[in-house]
Parts: structure tokens; sequence; C-alpha cells
């Protein structure tokens, strides 16, 4: 029997420790991601999840299959970004938020094996947003970030210190989006049990 991956093992740029930025590697991964603009809180991100998972498990099935390579589907993850980024930090305004939520998937798959998923997804009870997902890589390189566990609304003195704080003080500045990885189901864990990585890319100062 084939050994299933974990990637959140396999990859360094999944673990963080808790209120403790530090300076990581991130690898160039591809995502299935899906765009959006406004709260979370709304129907539309969830129609974005609705489309994601389907694929993304979809595509897991396949290439056991096709491949025989089983990994465990990757946790929901989340770029975010605002003309102002204060929007996170101190007003928290989620309406003026823009996002891109996304699932890794391994680099064996290829753009024929999405495409081949997107279609036996549509067969069946078609999210309403399936023809906005893409497959599509992304290059983060050298990045700061955090665990924090918590309410998501909990998240923004943890992101003061490494923008404001840590980042500086590394001789760095921030390029590129915010970005969030989701260890926690919010559906299954307390708020206060929620676990995110607090991820921002970053260049020299």
């Amino acid at each position: 029997m084939t050994a299933k991956l974990d990637f959140k093992r396999e990859l360094a740029c999944y673990t963080a420790k808790r209120n403790s930025p530090q300076v990581t590697h991130v690898p160039d991964l591809q995502y299935l991601m899906i765009d959006g603009h406004g709260d979370p809180n709304t129907p539309v991100y969830g129609d974005a999840v609705s489309a994601l998972y389907p694929v993304a498990y979809t595509l897991k099935f396949a290439s056991k299959k096709i491949l025989d390579r089983d990994y465990v589907v990757m946790p929901l993850e989340g770029l975010r970004w605002a003309d102002n980024m204060d929007t996170f930090t101190t007003a928290r305004d989620k309406a003026q938020w823009d996002w891109t939520l996304m699932i890794m998937v391994p680099d064996w798959i290829t753009a024929e094996m999405f495409t081949g998923a997107v279609e036996q997804v549509s067969r069946k009870d078609r999210p309403a947003r399936l023809d906005d997902v893409r497959l599509e890589a992304l290059s983060e390189g050298r990045c700061v970030q955090a665990l924090h566990v918590g309410a998501y609304d909990d998240e923004a003195e943890l992101l003061r210190h490494m923008h404001e704080e840590f980042v500086p003080a590394q001789g760095l500045r921030m390029v590129g989006k915010h970005h969030e990885i989701y260890l926690s189901d919010p559906r299954r864990a307390e708020p206060a049990k929620l676990r995110t990585i607090l991820r921002q890319p970053v260049a020299d100062a």
C-alpha cells in the first residue's frame, strides 16, 4: 500500500511558533485558487470554499488511483490584502479586504489532471463558483510567520508586532500579500482553540 504523504509534516513552512515570529523560507508551491472581496463572514466566501474542496478531493483520489500517489488534502489557506493595511491590524474593516482562498496540491498534479477534476465535479452537484477555480503556482520565498491560537478577530496584536516591530528589527520590509493557513476547522474547534499560521513575505529593507 502506498504511504499517504502529509505535507504539513513534510514541509517546514507549515510549522510555526506560537506568538513568536520567525524568518523562514517557503518553496514555490502550487495551489487551487479562487478570488473574492469583502467580509469572510458572507455567503460569497462560503461559495468559494464550496468550490475548492470538491476539486481538491477529486484530485487526491485521481492521484491515488492513476499515479498510486496518495496524500492528505491540505488545509484551507488565504491571501488577504487591502489598500490600507491598517484594516488588518487596527480597524479590522473586513469589508475592505480582497482575498484569494487556496488549497495546496502536490507538484505532480498537472493542468490536465486539474481540468479533468473540474469536469468530474461539474457532473455532480456543481458548485456555483466552480468555473472560478484555477491551478496556479505561488512563489513567496523569504517570509516571517508565527502561530496564532485563538479567534480570528484576535489576530491583530500579533500582526501588529510582526509588521511594526519584528520585520523592521530584522532589517526587512513587507512585500507580497498577507497569508493565513487555517490549521483548525472552525466548524469543529472552539474559537479560543483555533490554530492559524500568519505569514508575511519579506525582502531586505
